[in-house]
């Protein structure tokens, strides 16, 4: 993601849904409060063939059908939400979101960036559900630029399969894509007329379409009933317009994170 770009942001909240947090917030009217911390090394901006590894906070809080930060089996950026409805098996909510870093800027590599600009920080407006049955969890989420920035509108879904090895060890495992709009695209791949002539790269209109297909391998290890350590490996590709794009350097956009959260 950038200086921790938005894909950076995104890997970190897709440990919380991906790690089965979820469990940690029931659908009653108390609070459940989740902290830790989480260690991630990812592409320095979306097609960037640099890394960059760091160490982030992780929390995350509900009261009954409103949450604070993360939404356990959402696949959404962490923020202030709702949940229209959940049980055993369905979730479905929506929720508000701000960039609170950067989503890329030419010092992330200042020779391929050369030109471009900076992308600005916005706001955005999810709508996420999910369904569950047995060890399978199907989600989804609709997520839209709301404050004018340009970066328009994505949709993702993704399927995990989860195998307990016993009480405290279960691994999980699936496939996910991610569909951007041409606005998304031109924002985060494109180059107008004013960057090209800044950049020496020619012009380049991506339209709308798949952004990326990936793929997830984790575990997650239950320490008592309050800590859990996990990992994550996310091997994702781009695709179509978005891996033509004269400033992606590498398609393969691999994440590999290691956490610890406690259950309050």
């Amino acid at each position: 993601m950038h200086h921790r770009a938005r894909g950076r942001a995104r890997a970190l909240f897709l440990v919380f849904f991906l790690s089965g947090s979820g469990a940690a917030f029931a659908a009653d009217d108390g609070w459940h409060v989740v902290v830790g911390a989480g260690g991630l090394d990812m592409p320095r901006y979306p097609g960037s063939s640099e890394r960059r590894s760091q160490l982030l906070p992780m929390v995350s809080a509900s009261y009954g059908r409103f949450f604070l930060g993360g939404a356990p089996g959402s696949g959404s950026p962490a923020g202030l939400g709702m949940y229209f409805h959940q049980d055993g098996q369905w979730r479905a909510g929506v929720s508000l979101s701000y960039d609170f870093v950067q989503p890329r800027k030419e010092s992330d590599d200042r020779k391929r960036l050369h030109g471009m600009g900076d992308i600005d920080r916005t706001a955005r407006v999810t709508l996420f559900g999910s369904y569950t049955h047995d060890w399978l969890t199907v989600r989804g989420n609709v997520s839209s630029d709301v404050a004018g920035k340009d970066q328009g509108t994505t949709a993702s879904l993704d399927l995990e399969g989860k195998y307990r090895w016993n009480d405290k060890l279960s691994f999980v495992a699936g496939p996910g894509v991610t569909w951007a709009d041409g606005k998304h695209n031109r924002t985060f791949y494109g180059v107008d007329d004013v960057q090209s002539l800044r950049s020496g790269y020619a012009a380049y209109r991506p339209g709308s379409g798949v952004e990326t297909v990936r793929f997830s391998l984790g575990a997650d290890y239950r320490i008592g009933e309050r800590w859990t350590l996990g990992a994550r490996a996310i091997a994702a590709r781009l695709q179509g317009d978005a891996s033509d794009s004269p400033i992606v350097a590498k398609r393969m956009q691999n994440t590999y994170v290691a956490y610890a959260f406690y259950r309050f």
